[in-house]
């Protein structure tokens, strides 16, 4: 059956030269061709455009924007704001795609009428054949709900596709929050019920030096403040103060 619904997959990079080709060749091999690509580059100087330029030129549905320059949130609501589609999947510039992601998403959002689908993911570290993790749910303890994801996040962005009624309730993002996936799977289940963890491994997701940080716990004080300041503007934002 030919697919009807359009998908926008928002992508940000920044020097992302050494991974991002093969990124893409794993996200365009499952895309139909009413779909699109959004890369908001944040002002990358390694060759990471060059790169993109010249997929470009192959490629009409990737379509490169320029970055504000004021952090991963921002350039990730840049990149949302351009999304056209009616499902949109966030994509990281170093991971990789399984061959049925985008199939088995659809898929399950069908099958469980929800608006935020977020799946399973494998771990490497240089080679996506080596697995260090088998299961990135399971080592954050993921799941729905509001209060369990304000006291502690299981919401992985680069494993999430959610509806385009989403999009709608959670821009702008908050600058003063920490994490952007925390505050779209939030809200996706605040305002359209639990969202769908599926156990399944539909990503790969690459381990190295810069984004190391999601496998790490902050101290103590910086934990209480950011889940402080993350439920006054949660509050803010569904009592319409901000």
């Amino acid at each position: 059956m030919v697919r009807t619904e359009k998908i926008s997959v928002a992508m940000i990079s920044y020097n992302g030269k050494k991974y991002i080709k093969e990124q893409l060749d794993s996200i365009f091999f499952q895309l139909e061709t009413q779909d699109e690509v959004i890369v908001s580059d944040d002002g990358s100087n390694d060759g990471t455009l060059n790169i993109l330029e010249k997929y470009q030129k192959t490629e009409p549905r990737l379509r490169v924007i320029k970055g504000p320059q004021r952090g991963i949130k921002k350039n990730v609501e840049n990149a949302l704001k351009h999304c056209k589609g009616d499902i949109i999947f966030l994509a990281d510039q170093d991971d990789i795609w399984k061959p049925n992601k985008v199939e088995r998403v659809l898929q399950v959002m069908k099958e469980q009428n929800g608006a935020l689908v977020i799946h399973d993911a494998e771990v490497f570290h240089d080679n996506p054949k080596e697995i260090t993790m088998e299961s990135f749910l399971t080592f954050r303890n993921a799941g729905a709900g509001v209060w369990k994801n304000i006291w502690k996040n299981g919401y992985i962005g680069c494993c999430m596709a959610f509806r385009k009624e989403v999009l709608e309730k959670v821009l702008p993002i908050p600058d003063s929050i920490e994490m952007h996936d925390q505050w779209i799977g939030i809200l996706s289940d605040f305002y359209f019920g639990k969202s769908v963890f599926l156990k399944e491994a539909l990503l790969s997701y690459r381990r190295h030096g810069e984004n190391s940080s999601a496998m790490k716990h902050y101290g103590i004080p910086k934990m209480i403040r950011n889940r402080v300041v993350f439920l006054l503007r949660f509050l803010g934002r569904i009592l319409h103060i901000c």
